[in-house]
């Protein structure tokens, strides 16, 4: 029993911490914008889709792969999904930031830029699924009655240190600092000389690098990859960052462990189907009982 719970434990871990980075990503869109990127699912996707062409041709290149190849591939990974990301800003949110459109609007568009993302992706790369490519090799070690494994070590370690980088940009950093400040009073900022859009673009960049980041680390993790493998997983990641508290980056990442627990244990008591149906109905109950989140704030807003 006691090996069982322990086992559990690590992959609990790890499952979480892909739920964690997605989160983050949310998170930090949100706080600025209080805009709830619904195509950033598909963005962790897209993530996947570049991370599994770069390691492909560097591997062709490299046969070994190793270290030198996993640090390209992210440097391509991160880069390639932070020009994406801030393509859909200037293209489809900026112009409705503009205009002063209702938010529900802004929303609607986030939804059907995923939906142009897993739809391009189809139509480009077709449906079958795709392998990603063995970067590194697996090692498994036995350390008392857990079963660890490298790949798996390594996604929990780089959650870790993704967050802490993180909450050091934000709190710690004049970006971070603009950030906080955009969440407050974006009308305020340009009279103190604070360039608004451009904040915003980066934040935007930040978002999808951390979806990047998420993304090889799955595709290294869970090598199978479909178009559509954004949407659950996307959708799971914004209930960890509501269930944690989407406007604060320590919840949405703690958040992100919470949903990987519960989710795990509950398959260890249920069948993995039940899994899905346990994840929407803690949202609806979070959602009911306590919106803000376990360590969110409510805010109020002066007329």
């Amino acid at each position: 029993m006691a090996a069982s719970l322990a086992q559990n434990i690590f992959n609990a871990l790890q499952w979480g911490s892909f739920y964690a980075i997605i989160a983050l990503g949310y998170c930090l869109v949100y706080g600025v914008l209080r805009l709830i990127n619904f195509a950033h699912g598909d963005i962790f996707m897209t993530a996947c889709y570049i991370a599994f062409f770069a390691a492909t041709a560097l591997l062709e290149r490299f046969s070994g792969g190793g270290i030198p190849v996993f640090v390209i591939t992210l440097l391509l990974t991160v880069s390639g999904t932070a020009l994406l990301g801030i393509t859909i800003e200037r293209v489809a949110y900026r112009p409705l930031r503009n205009k002063g459109v209702n938010r529900l609007y802004v929303v609607i568009t986030a939804l059907m830029v995923g939906f142009i993302l897993e739809n391009g992706n189809l139509a480009l790369l077709g449906a079958s699924n795709r392998r990603f490519p063995d970067i590194f090799a697996a090692h498994n070690w036995q350390i008392g009655p857990v079963m660890l494994n490298n790949l798996r070590v390594l996604v929990i370690v780089a959650a870790f240190v993704v967050f802490g980088i993180l909450e050091f940009i934000v709190r710690k950093t004049v970006f971070g600092m603009s950030m906080r400040a955009i969440s407050w009073d974006k009308f305020a900022l340009p009279l103190m000389g604070i360039p608004v859009n451009r904040v915003i673009t980066m934040t935007f960049a930040l978002g999808s690098g951390l979806a990047a980041v998420a993304g090889i680390l799955f595709g290294l993790s869970y090598p199978i990859l479909n178009p559509y493998m954004g949407t659950n997983i996307g959708w799971k990641a914004f209930i960890a960052a509501v269930v944690g508290g989407i406007g604060d980056i320590r919840g949405a990442f703690f958040g992100g462990f919470i949903l990987g627990f519960i989710e795990i244990f509950i398959t260890v008591i249920f069948p993995s189907s039940f899994k899905d149906l346990f994840s929407f109905v803690i949202l609806l109950l979070i959602m009911v009982l306590k919106p803000t989140g376990f360590f969110g704030v409510a805010r109020s807003a002066k007329i």
